[in-house]
């Protein structure tokens, strides 16, 4: 009987935990969609994000901006837009459950060809067979899905080392992300860790031209936190947020697709 009671005190702390965690998501949601109606930017944790923003800046200078700079130099063109297609085909699913959950339907059946055709015609995705057949690629991630449920405001903006700006709404679709992600189905650890730096490199490459914009802005950290929060709310809005915004998504797809 003891172990019996002690399992059951140990249950009970943990769903008490859960419901305090969730509780404080519930209400830090609350908070940023307060702060966003407002126009204001929710970034209660500044003092801890501002070093966390130094020394991933400090990583990228010393590792990951080079490595990024040097394969943009060194590979051809085709091969660059190749190996962003066929990682990018990978994410297909993922874009798909998500139009799904949003009750968009079109979007989802018009993914669903796009990832049909570039799986086959174009070799695994390395060729946009799609892009001929007029399914242009329409990405949307379960962050953007929490959003559409109703967390809009995502929560207090946080830096995270190594995966950069985000909020509490969207690191957990980060995580729920994988599993939609055909990459993370790969079995060889050694090919899906490759793809994965591959993809990070590819995504650092394609960020290269908003280098210059970064280097002269007076508070390279306020220029991050409002260029990214700008983006998800683009993002979330498919492009036509309530708000007139910076048109940070627009430019850049139009920079790199």
């Amino acid at each position: 009987m003891p172990e019996y009671n002690d399992g059951s005190r140990t249950a009970r702390r943990r769903w008490r935990g859960a419901i305090v965690l969730t509780l404080a998501l519930v209400l830090s949601g609350c908070a940023s969609n307060r702060a966003e109606e407002e126009g204001e930017t929710y970034d209660p944790f500044e003092k801890i994000n501002r070093p966390i923003f130094g020394f991933n800046m400090f990583l990228d200078r010393w590792l990951l901006r080079p490595v990024a700079k040097g394969y943009d130099t060194v590979a051809p063109k085709g091969v660059k837009f190749g190996v962003h297609n066929f990682l990018t085909n990978l994410q297909q699913p993922l874009f798909v459950v998500n139009h799904l959950l949003q009750g968009k339907p079109a979007p989802a059946a018009r993914q669903t060809g796009r990832f049909v055709i570039n799986s086959t015609l174009g070799l695994a995705g390395v060729i946009d067979a799609a892009k001929d057949a007029n399914l242009p690629r329409e990405p949307e991630d379960f962050g953007q899905t929490f959003a559409v449920w109703g967390w809009k405001g995502g929560g207090p903006f946080i830096m995270a080392p190594l995966l950069g700006p985000s909020n509490p709404r969207d690191l957990i679709g980060w995580y729920v992300d994988r599993y939609a992600d055909l990459l993370y189905y790969i079995d060889d650890q050694q090919i899906r860790y490759a793809l994965l730096a591959m993809r990070v490199i590819d995504t650092r490459r394609r960020l290269l031209p908003a280098d210059s914009a970064l280097a002269e802005a007076p508070d390279q950290y306020i220029f991050v936190r409002e260029a990214w929060l700008s983006k998800r709310r683009y993002d979330i809005y498919d492009g036509n947020p309530p708000d007139e915004i910076d048109d940070f998504e627009a430019d850049f797809d139009a920079e790199f697709e």
